[in-house]
């Protein structure tokens, strides 16, 4: 079966091939062109995970600063959660931290939707550009009890 077949009929199939001809040193065999491709995917992976996690971490936080009547010990774990990938992540893969603030833009859009999906709050009432410093995003606040 070519290789590029495998590649659009059985993914990881083509993924083990791919392995195999690495360790024998067979390079001349490689699908380069799909390699090339899967490499890229997954430094995307890696921007698209942060972005993630930054918007949940920022809901969080949004939700906490503008509900505190409705703070809770789950809302709390989120927080610390999110925060513990986010570092985890950016130390696995020091080349993120310059993306950071891009990530932090981004983040906060889908931290405002989270919002609006879980709360009463419309996203108009909130800042529409993150209102929080770096160290505030990732220490933990003074008022740390619900």
């Amino acid at each position: 079966m070519q290789t590029t077949t495998l590649y659009n009929q059985d993914f990881y199939a083509w993924t083990q091939h791919q392995v195999e001809l690495l360790r024998s040193g067979q390079l001349e065999k490689l699908d380069i062109e799909h390699l090339i491709e899967e490499m890229e995917s997954l430094g995307r992976q890696e921007r698209q995970e942060l972005r993630n996690c930054l918007g949940m971490l920022l809901g969080h936080l949004l939700r906490w600063h503008s509900q505190p009547e409705a703070r809770s010990k789950s809302w709390r774990a989120t927080i610390q959660e999110q925060r513990q990938e986010i570092r985890r992540q950016i130390e696995e893969n020091p080349s993120l931290k310059p993306y950071l603030s891009e990530a932090i833009e981004i983040g906060y859009e889908k931290g405002l939707s989270l919002v609006d999906r879980e709360t009463p709050l419309a996203p108009k009432q909130l800042p529409q550009s993150c209102p929080f410093f770096e160290t505030e995003i990732f220490e933990e606040p003074v008022d740390w009890q619900p």
